[in-house]
């Protein structure tokens, strides 16, 4: 060693000598530090036996945990220095998750720390929005930051690489066994309280997945040999275009889907159109995540074109995507208004409206809702109200989007009790019973909306397309599942019964366009069908939706000519109507 590097070793060391004694260099002795380690490992294991679920999940959050400690351990060969940082590292994933489910209803995943860090005015956002937990998030990090450093200054270990090593890579093997284990992560994996650190762990593989296709949506890679996309500056009808009610059926599909049932007939008219058929829609969920069909729906893109990711496309996608549903009604000049039965910012849902196009929204505590699952004659009240308002002072034509909620589970508890209504015969499966007493609900509630709407406008006239979200958890047992199964474990196949829905488009003092003829239409399409059921002229991208509804025969995601669809998609990037990062 050279006389300079033996003199900047003393200076260091006499440095170090020179600190506090809590802060002396190596004033923490081997001994205590394993100690030290123990008793964390025993905490942090205690605590993962109750948060992380089940064994898999316990798995990933475990070997995650140990392998990071490990590694840092190996690089640095500080033991406490690497068990404090990982420890910080876990309570920050965990702040973040517990604040982002408050304010978002959704837990931290690991593209988060691009989405919301790299892009400047969704930072701003955070910021201005929910400025406590940006602080709280802040705060974290600094004192991850802070324990490091101290962690560094009185660490007094210097433990072995290569055992170090061994234990990482042992510990990854067995959060390896733990993603083995669990198969298909849950639909619904980041929606709920609790397993954290392995939902976080989970989260990086379609994250990677993203990063290496360098862009959300699956899309051509090359330039689009069709010409890009121009939206149109008008919109120019030949009479005023009919006013246009677009019903969001909460976990309906039409009962006759399952011929085993016993039910009562009288049902179907409410699955029917005005042409006397019932359409079918095939959706992208089962038994839940309504916010995947909202987006298909009003975005007129599969949310399966997302990947993994699909999921967020609502959080991560608002205000990237243009000629939605809402916004090419608002070039023909309607004005757009939404009644919502939850409040605004669950899963972050106001954003994504408002960057469709939907600027009124009026939630639960807008609307003076008592529950989350009023009868559906409370949101059509309100709707009713609105409209004899906006006929009163505006020329105008209305686009409302009402979200009903009578028929959303637990079907454990009989709904409103006090009325008789149809249910399902003698031996039907108790949940269906009463999703079938619900649905009675449903129908007569919106009968008497059709009702009112035609005593109360009769100079209006109206366009009504209604179409169930998904499936009632109560089908569950009709798809060879058990009555104990979460929606989040039912996996089913695309063609599945599971995944089919309807759509319905009726008029009042109107007749719609006709409908298209394939059996089966997947939900992406909808939003054109809906212009053109009020006979909206079509911008070009809708005009080529309305093409690959023809070509793919009804199918979106899973069309046999893919490439059309992957085209598609480019020509939207292309056209500045997606932005895909």
């Amino acid at each position: 060693m050279s006389d300079a590097s033996v003199d900047q070793a003393s200076k260091r060391e006499a440095a170090g000598a020179a600190a506090p004694g809590w802060l002396a260099r190596g004033w923490v002795d081997p001994f205590t530090v394993w100690v030290i380690v123990a008793i964390v490992t025993a905490l942090l294991s205690f605590n993962y036996f109750w948060t992380e679920g089940r064994l898999p999940t316990q798995l990933i959050a475990a070997g995650a945990t140990i392998a990071l400690a490990a590694l840092l351990a190996a690089l640095t060969r500080r033991l406490l220095f690497a068990t404090l940082v990982t420890v910080a590292v876990v309570g920050a994933i965990k702040l973040a998750s517990t604040l982002k489910l408050a304010a978002m209803n959704l837990v931290l995943h690991a593209y988060d720390i691009l989405f919301y860090v790299t892009d400047l005015p969704t930072v701003w956002f955070l910021l201005t929005h929910y400025p406590k937990e940006a602080s709280a998030i802040g705060g974290a990090l600094l004192v991850t930051c802070l324990v490091g450093w101290l962690a560094w200054r009185i660490d007094g270990t210097q433990v072995r690489r290569a055992p170090a090593f061994a234990v990482a890579l042992l510990a990854a093997l067995i959060c390896w066994s733990g993603l083995v284990l669990m198969g298909e992560r849950r639909h619904s994996q980041f929606e709920y309280e609790g397993q954290y650190i392995s939902s976080f762990i989970i989260s990086w593989s379609e994250t990677i997945e993203t990063l290496a296709k360098g862009q959300l949506i699956d899309a051509a890679t090359g330039p689009s040999q069709a010409p890009r996309f121009t939206l149109p500056t008008s919109c120019v009808t030949a009479e005023k275009p009919p006013h246009i009610i677009l019903i969001h059926q909460e976990s309906i599909v039409p009962p006759e889907y399952f011929p085993q049932l016993s039910y009562d007939k009288s049902l179907d008219p409410f699955f029917r159109s005005w042409d006397g058929r019932l359409h079918r829609m095939r959706v992208e969920t089962y038994g839940g995540n309504s916010v995947m069909t909202e987006f298909s729906l009003l975005t007129g893109v599969s949310t399966r074109s997302f990947g993994g990711m699909r999921q967020f496309v609502q959080s991560l996608m608002a205000g990237k995507i243009g000629d939605t549903l809402p916004q090419a009604l608002e070039r023909c000049g309607y004005r757009n208004v939404m009644f919502y039965p939850m409040l605004r910012n669950f899963v972050q849902t106001a954003r994504f409206f408002a960057g469709t196009g939907l600027n009124e929204m009026f939630d639960m505590k807008d609307q003076g809702a008592r529950t989350v699952n009023e009868r559906d004659r409370f949101y059509y009240g309100n709707a009713l109200t609105l409209m004899e308002k906006h006929f009163g002072q505006s020329d105008k034509p209305l686009f409302s989007f009402i979200e009903t909620m009578a028929t959303h589970w637990p079907y454990h508890v009989t709904y409103w009790p006090e009325e008789t209504v149809p249910g399902g015969g003698p031996g039907t499966y108790p949940e269906m019973h009463e999703y079938l007493r619900r649905l009675a609900f449903a129908k007569g509630d919106f009968d008497w909306f059709a009702a009112e709407l035609k005593r109360r406008f009769p100079d209006q006239r109206f366009v009504i397309v209604q179409y169930g979200d998904h499936h009632p958890m109560s089908t569950r047992v009709y798809l060879n599942y058990t009555d104990g199964t979460e929606a989040e474990d039912v996996v089913l196949p695309p063609d599945s019964i599971g995944y089919q829905t309807y759509y319905a488009v009726n008029g009042i003092n109107y007749r719609p366009a006709l409908l298209p003829r394939q059996e089966v239409v997947d939900v992406p399409y909808l939003a054109t069908l809906v212009l053109e059921a009020a006979r909206l002229p079509l911008s070009d991208s809708h005009r080529e939706r309305r093409r690959l509804l023809e070509v793919c025969k009804g199918r979106y995601h899973d069309c046999e000519k893919r490439e059309e669809i992957l085209d598609f998609h480019r020509r939207l990037i292309d056209s500045d109507l997606i932005q895909a990062r």
